[in-house]
């Protein structure tokens, strides 16, 4: 298995559509020519961004948070260019990108140092051999204030990992009619 480079992640996501909307190069201002958290192609991952949904975790309905069995009025819903979490609380949101991963691919995906180093931690789990979708993401502060998550601008990256070409899994995402195959919004915990 090796972890693949910009060259490769170009070549994926321009002739098979791996990744939709794909930006080639690292943007680091936007149209105002403003810094932003940098998205796009970097030398060895790919660094996603937040789009506008949020679902906001509220604790009004004072229910148990139980993945077998997820209230989702647990939940305020939150479209704008951020969102503010609470202290000790969390958000999901999803990708402006929607991915399409080969057979032959694991991704790992890890937040960007500018939320890390803020005490925001973004959880994505691995994105398996032939998972398509938008990503749900989950956002945690980790602080004891207020913590601000910028749509439509990077917060994490994906690292490619291809098999050889021996070793191709047996039994992809799709194979097995995996729970999460194509969501397309912020999607719930399901079982």
């Amino acid at each position: 298995m090796s972890i693949k480079s910009d060259k490769w992640i170009r070549r994926m996501a321009e002739q098979h559509g791996m990744i939709e909307p794909f930006e080639p190069n690292q943007v680091k201002m936007n149209a105002a020519g403003e810094r932003m958290v940098s998205y796009g192609t970097s030398s060895y991952g790919y660094d996603i961004r937040c789009s506008r949904e949020f679902k906001l975790f509220t604790n009004l309905n004072s229910t148990i948070v139980d993945p077998k069995n997820f209230d989702p009025n647990s939940f305020v819903e939150v479209n704008a260019d951020y969102c503010i979490i609470p202290p000790n609380s969390f958000a999901l949101a999803r990708t402006v990108e929607y991915f399409r991963i080969p057979r032959n691919v694991l991704t790992v995906c890890l937040g960007k140092s500018t939320y890390a180093r803020c005490g925001i931690i973004v959880n994505v789990t691995p994105f398996e051999p032939e998972w398509e979708g938008y990503v749900t993401l989950e956002f945690s502060n980790t602080t004891p204030l207020p913590a601000k998550i910028y749509a439509n601008e990077g917060c994490a990256q994906v690292l490619f990992f291809e098999a050889d070409a021996d070793d191709v899994c047996e039994t992809s995402y799709k194979d097995r009619g995996g729970k999460y195959q194509g969501q397309v919004g912020v999607t719930l915990p399901k079982i």
